[in-house]
C-alpha cells in the first residue's frame, strides 16, 4: 500500500473497498459451489450475504463515481461519507469472517471436505487482509 496518493487518498480507499467487497461477494458463491451438501441454513446465509455484499459493492462504485466527478476539489462531507462507508465495509468483513468461521467449525459437509477447509481459511485470510488495509487507511493517519 502506497501513501503518496495525497488528494486522491479517498479514491484509493474506495478502490480497495470496491475490490474486496466484490471478492467477498464471489466467495459466497465459491463456498456454495465447492461444498457439496452444505447445510441449508449456511446456503441461505451465504445467499443473503451475496446480496448484501453486492449492494455494498454497488454503493462503493457510486461513491467512486462521485469522487471522480468532484475532480480536484473534494467536499469534506463527501470525504467523510466515503470514510464512513469504508468503516462500514470493515465491520461487514468482520461479520463475514464470523460466518465463514462458523461454517468451518459447524458444518459436517466442511468437516468431511479438506479442500473446503483450505478454501475457507484462504477466504478468511483475504477478508482479514482487507480489514488490515482498511484499519491502516482509516485510523493510521
Amino acid at each position: 500500500m502506497q501513501f503518496y496518493y495525497g488528494q486522491q487518498m479517498p479514491l484509493r480507499i474506495l478502490d480497495e473497498a470496491e475490490f474486496w467487497k466484490h471478492q467477498e461477494e464471489e466467495h459466497t458463491v465459491v463456498i456454495r459451489e465447492l461444498v457439496a451438501g452444505l447445510e441449508e441454513p449456511f446456503v441461505e446465509a451465504l445467499k443473503k450475504w451475496e446480496e448484501v455484499l453486492s449492494a455494498t459493492h454497488q454503493q462503493i462504485v457510486r461513491y467512486i463515481e462521485s469522487v471522480v466527478r468532484a475532480g480536484s476539489y473534494l467536499p469534506s462531507e463527501l470525504q467523510q461519507q466515503a470514510l464512513q462507508l469504508v468503516s462500514y465495509c470493515l465491520q461487514q468483513s468482520l461479520d463475514f469472517i464470523k460466518l465463514c468461521q462458523q461454517i468451518k467449525t459447524e458444518s459436517a459437509a466442511v468437516r468431511n471436505n479438506p479442500t473446503a477447509k483450505v478454501v475457507l481459511n484462504h477466504i478468511i485470510r483475504e477478508s482479514e487482509y482487507f480489514i488490515g488495509i482498511a484499519q491502516v487507511l482509516l485510523y493510521g493517519r
